[in-house]
């Protein structure tokens, strides 16, 4: 059994880099199995940079990025990833069975067909989407929503140990929405390490344990009452507008 006590993810002061002109400076935090991360900025801010330096695709040019106790590239295997949904060709005709299998592809390498226990695994996946009876239909076919909740069904197929999702909740209908909510509560009980890009800071705190404010360097890390506040969120936001009234907190992008 892996060590419980160390970090899924642990950043140690990263810069992350793009041909070499640094885009996000200063990174610093953990998280842990069975904890849920939010990563809260502005457009532009490095959110979805972030995520991929830990899928090990863009350098970390100074401090370090430690998935899983290995280097990124060397974790991919045990890592999720859901993109935002407008990456995978809607018109491309595949089955959303299909698409979930994919997420089988790891654990059995491309040369072997996935066998009766993989398929096994990526039907429950559907099934804990709530689109099992859509498993024949063709991904480009389902609603945004639909094709968002498929590829967060293509990532527990993997059965990953971190999950990262860039901005899941994107252009999302309701029902969709509470859906993912659903299975991101479940993966956290089961002990999934949850780190999830998000515009939705309401969202943000009711889904997540602790939030990263980013604007091209680390504005805050921590608990979500400690984080997402005025004062940080303003720092983050910069001069972007922000309505702050009860729970409710509100960014006007420009």
């Amino acid at each position: 059994m892996a060590d419980q006590e160390a970090p899924a993810l642990h950043i140690e002061d990263a810069t992350v880099a793009y041909d070499a002109e640094p885009v996000l400076t200063g990174v610093h935090g953990a998280v842990m199995a069975g904890q849920v991360v939010a990563l809260i900025g502005p457009n532009g801010a490095g959110k979805s940079t972030l995520i991929k330096a830990v899928l090990g695709l863009v350098p970390v040019v100074a401090g370090r990025i430690t998935v899983l106790g290995r280097s990124p590239a060397a974790a991919r295997r045990d890592v999720g990833y859901v993109p935002q949904a407008g990456t995978l060709d809607a018109q491309f005709p595949i089955s959303v069975a299909q698409v979930v299998l994919m997420g089988r592809y790891r654990q059995v390498g491309w040369l072997r067909r996935p066998g009766r226990a993989d398929r096994t695994v990526a039907a429950e996946a559907l099934e804990q989407v709530g689109l099992t009876e859509r498993a024949g239909a063709t991904f480009g076919t389902l609603s945004g929503g639909q094709r968002q909740r498929v590829l967060l069904a293509r990532a527990i197929a993997q059965q990953p140990r971190l999950l990262l999702l860039d901005e899941p909740f994107n252009g999302v209908d309701l029902v969709s929405q509470e859906a993912l909510l659903r299975v991101l509560t479940q993966l956290q009980q089961e002990g999934t390490a949850v780190l999830i890009s998000t515009h939705d800071l309401t969202l943000a705190r009711h889904v997540a344990d602790h939030a990263c404010l980013l604007n091209r360097r680390m504005v805050g890390f921590g608990p979500t009452a400690d984080t997402l506040t005025p004062d940080l969120l303003r720092t983050a936001y910069g001069h972007q507008a922000l309505d702050l009234h009860g729970d409710q907190i509100v960014v006007a992008h420009h």
